[in-house]
C-alpha cells in the first residue's frame, strides 16, 4: 500500500505536514498530520482520489488542518495577476475581488500587486 500512495506521502513531505505519520495494517494504509490550511488539505485529497478513486477503502487519512481562518497564503510571483490566482484556488478569475478584499490592507488596487506580498485567500 505505501507504495501505491507514495506520491501522497511525498506530497504530504513537500508540504511540510505537521506531526504526520503513516501506519499500514491489514490492507489499509492510515495516514494522519496537520496541513497549514484547508488548500493544502485539498491538494493531498486530491491526490488520494486521483490515485485510489472517489472512495478509496485500501487508505484512511485523518488530515486536520492548523489554521482555517483562511483558505491559503499565497505569495505572488512574478507575472501573476488577481484573477490568475483566482482561478488557482477557486476555479474562476472572477473570484479575484474575494481576494483583493481581503487583502484591502496591502492593496490599494486590484490591478497592481508585487512579488513576494504574501496574500490572504479567504474562505469563500
Amino acid at each position: 500500500m505505501r507504495a501505491k500512495y507514495q506520491a501522497v506521502l511525498d506530497l504530504g513531505e513537500a508540504l511540510s505536514i505537521k506531526n504526520g505519520d503513516v501506519q499500514e495494517e491489514n490492507g489499509v494504509l492510515k495516514v494522519w498530520g496537520t496541513a497549514k490550511t484547508p488548500y493544502e488539505k485539498n491538494l493531498l485529497w486530491d491526490k488520494i482520489k486521483e490515485i485510489g478513486g472517489e472512495n478509496p477503502s485500501d487508505i484512511m487519512a485523518d488530515i486536520k488542518v492548523e489554521d482555517e481562518s483562511v483558505f491559503h497564503r499565497h505569495t505572488v510571483k512574478s507575472g501573476e495577476t488577481l484573477g490568475k490566482i483566482a482561478v488557482k484556488y477557486y476555479g474562476k478569475a472572477s473570484n479575484y475581488q474575494d481576494i483583493f478584499k481581503a487583502n484591502s490592507d496591502i492593496l490599494k488596487n486590484p490591478d497592481i500587486i508585487h512579488p513576494d506580498q504574501e496574500l490572504i485567500i479567504p474562505n469563500l
